[in-house]
């Protein structure tokens, strides 16, 4: 059995390297490898063997298959392929791929206009961390550990002392310890509630906050910026009111609401923005003279001017990823 073993290697070897054709290679597997060929035959007459002969020359003939099969399949496959694109086709008559090239997501565009317009009015632009501890995302922002205002936010609690940040107010405080007045800057950023989702809310949003401290300022200005801001990003025509609210980090605070139609609906007033004059107890948490100095914050979520502008009335569509919708943006 082993010389036959060996006599059909050698014999198999000898064909393979004479080689010139694909039929050259037909005959070569339908000698050695076909369901009647010579290994099949050495199979056949394994099954004759002995037990005590089968373990000798089993392990042998499978070794002589595999090594057979393994160097036609490599000869086989150079002469299957082209050399340098010869023999290759191209059918003129099939229609080209289209190539999609991706755009921006439309929260993306929508920040990046708000951005725009707010770097054109002298606002520089900072960003920080999402998780924070409890004092830059409570405690600075005058809310005591005790204070009621805390129950505003559902907030998602990493350890007992950090968070997911429930507003971007925090790169304020960090701001304002790091530099000092004149200061004039946007911080936009994703922000985190545990809310429960529905088409008007959702667990993550992205928000624009402002700041701008510096000696006399006053409300005034903070009104004139904004709307001066809701006329360039809706237009001249836009229909807005501000009304008194409470926020523990300003103080007066006063809410900012849209008028907004819904296709096929009624319209309503949609709220899209906080704002009011930096409370004293915040600068002096950050060791600013509130004697000397004065400020005003704002803050607005980017998907509900995108909701506004555009028309969707379903917050949960920006973040399920339908090609349907973000095509048409």
């Amino acid at each position: 059995m082993l010389d036959k073993i060996n006599l059909i290697q050698s014999g198999f070897d000898q064909d393979i390297q004479n080689v010139k054709s694909l039929d050259d290679l037909e005959i070569i597997r339908i000698k050695y490898l076909g369901r009647k060929g010579n290994i099949a035959e050495l199979f056949e007459e394994f099954k004759t063997l002995s037990k005590d002969e089968k373990p000798k020359y089993g392990q042998t003939l499978n070794i002589l298959k595999n090594n057979c099969q393994s160097k036609f399949d490599e000869v086989i496959s150079k002469f299957e392929a082209p050399e340098n694109g010869a023999g290759s086709y191209a059918d003129l008559t099939i229609p080209p791929r289209v190539r999609e090239i991706g755009t921006s997501h439309i929260l993306t565009q929508t920040l990046n206009e708000m951005k725009s317009i707010f770097k054109g009015l002298g606002f520089s632009v900072y960003e920080g961390p999402e998780l924070e501890s409890d004092f830059y995302n409570f405690t600075a922002l005058n809310f005591p550990p005790d204070h009621p205002a805390r129950d505003m936010q559902d907030t998602f609690f990493v350890t007992p002392e950090f968070v997911l940040r429930t507003h971007t107010s925090p790169v304020q405080i960090r701001l304002m310890e790091n530099k000092k007045p004149p200061l004039r800057a946007i911080m936009p950023g994703k922000v985190y509630r545990n809310e429960a989702i529905s088409a008007k809310s959702y667990c993550l949003f992205h928000q624009v906050e402002g700041l701008y401290v510096d000696t006399d300022v006053t409300f005034a200005e903070l009104k004139g910026i904004l709307v001066y801001f809701l006329k360039q990003f809706f237009g001249a025509d836009i229909k807005f009111r501000f009304r008194p609210s409470f926020f523990p980090f300003t103080e007066p605070s006063m809410e900012v609401d849209i008028w907004w139609t819904p296709e096929g609906k009624q319209g309503r007033w949609m709220e899209i923005l906080g704002c009011g004059m930096v409370d004293p107890n915040v600068l002096k948490n950050v060791n600013i003279d509130p004697e000397i100095y004065t400020g005003y914050a704002f803050g607005m979520g980017v998907e509900r001017i995108a909701m506004r502008k555009y028309g969707i009335d379903d917050i949960r569509v920006f973040f399920d990823n339908d090609k349907r919708f973000l095509k048409q943006f």
